[in-house]
């Protein structure tokens, strides 16, 4: 790796570390001598890169310093179109476009050299199969889990009984076929899982509830990982 690459790695390690990193992780990243990591995060520091930390101690990134916009790497052009492609065949119309516009706009905004990568990835993603169809609107619940707003769903279950529901929405959780409405379910007093393709009628509401979106889905978070759940059943989130 040229040391210019090396320099551009460690910030990127750094920028996505959410405490000190030691340089022993970052060499291993890199595959590359700690005493080579010390050399290079002086060189950056030399350079007013806004690095604190010390040796053995671990290294930060202060917050506000970023790169140029949309300087990627052929790798990170090609994780991020092959996201899009999954989107673009899982997610919801709205969803769907937004991915198709993420791609234009990569292969419109990296050098020439780049844009293969964007626009001739060499990984793809399969047709979805069998994907059940939202019988709700995706748009309007991703805006009420960003504003922490109820929602009122009527629902019917697996055994088709019907059941109405007050939930706090959180994330959109992502199965092979269909999607699920992740929140907190007030009559449960619990989370619980909602099949979008299971949903009769929803009433999205003013009314915010009393918790941060962040914190509840935090909450969520270390509910499930409590719980014994098989690998392939457990939900993905978005």
């Amino acid at each position: 790796m040229r040391r210019a690459d090396r320099l551009f790695q460690i910030i990127q390690i750094l920028r996505r570390s959410r405490g000190p990193i030691t340089a022993d992780k970052v060499a291993d990243e890199l595959e590359t001598s700690k005493r080579t990591v010390y050399r290079d995060i002086a060189t950056l520091m030399g350079q007013r890169v806004p690095i604190r930390g010390e040796a053995g101690m671990g290294y930060v990134l202060d917050q506000g310093f970023d790169l140029p916009p949309l300087m990627l790497t052929p790798d990170e052009i090609e994780a991020a179109v092959l996201g899009a492609q999954w989107v673009i065949g899982r997610g919801d119309p709205a969803l769907a476009r937004a991915a198709e516009d993420l791609i234009a706009k990569i292969a419109a905004a990296v050098p020439e050299r780049l844009r293969p990568y964007a626009l001739e990835p060499t990984s793809r993603v399969p047709p979805a199969w069998k994907t059940e169809p939202d019988r709700v609107d995706m748009a309007q619940v991703r805006v009420s889990i960003r504003g922490g707003r109820k929602i009122r769903l009527s629902y019917r279950d697996e055994q088709e009984r019907p059941t109405d529901r007050m939930i706090w929405p959180i994330t959109i959780g992502y199965m092979q076929t269909v999607r699920l409405l992740i929140g907190w379910c007030e009559l449960r007093q619990d989370f619980r899982s909602f099949r979008t393709d299971r949903v009769e009628a929803a009433d999205f509401l003013e009314d915010r509830y009393p918790e941060r979106p962040a914190a509840l889905r935090a909450k969520w978070r270390a509910s499930i990982a409590t719980r014994p759940h098989p690998p392939h059943k457990a939900p993905v989130p978005a």
